[in-house]
């Protein structure tokens, strides 16, 4: 199973500064990721909360079943040891996507205190990033589709 996790104020997706995040809704974004990891065979179960510990607990309720993370912590990227703890005590590798290029915006976004914990990060690509990053976890722990074959290892 991946687990798409996303963090405060991503439930506005469509909404919220579409000029910086799309127009695209958090519906659109995990269809997209169910959609690329069921050519492996994956389940998706994906969350969203505004609050930090949901997210902690959501994470740690799903551990044992988990093969990858998609995560988007929102403004908690900056903040949140708790997020960082959590993500380094999991079996499972993380990808850390953000839908705006945070290191081209405000300074203080430019620092990802959760990104250490992941094996890495995708900045900037819109709504997309979350599928680059599904399609990567999908080639590093699942079974690969019909005729192809590992990839990006």
């Amino acid at each position: 199973m991946i687990l798409v996790v996303n963090g405060p104020n991503l439930n506005l997706l469509g909404e919220r500064e579409p000029e910086v995040y799309g127009r695209s809704n958090l519906a659109d974004v995990v269809e997209l990721v169910r959609s690329a990891c069921s050519a492996w065979g994956l389940e998706v179960k994906a969350f969203q909360s505004n609050h930090e510990g949901a997210l902690v607990d959501f994470l740690q309720e799903h551990r044992h079943g988990a093969k990858g993370i998609v995560i988007n912590p929102g403004a908690l990227s900056h903040t949140s040891i708790a997020l960082y703890d959590c993500l380094k005590s999991l079996a499972a590798p993380a990808v850390e996507v953000h839908i705006s290029n945070v290191h081209a915006r405000e300074p203080f976004r430019r620092e990802s205190v959760t990104a250490a914990a992941c094996r890495g990060q995708i900045v900037g690509l819109g709504i997309r990033g979350y599928l680059l990053a599904a399609e990567w976890l999908c080639a590093e722990v699942g079974v690969p589709p019909e005729g192809g074959g590992r990839k990006g290892r």
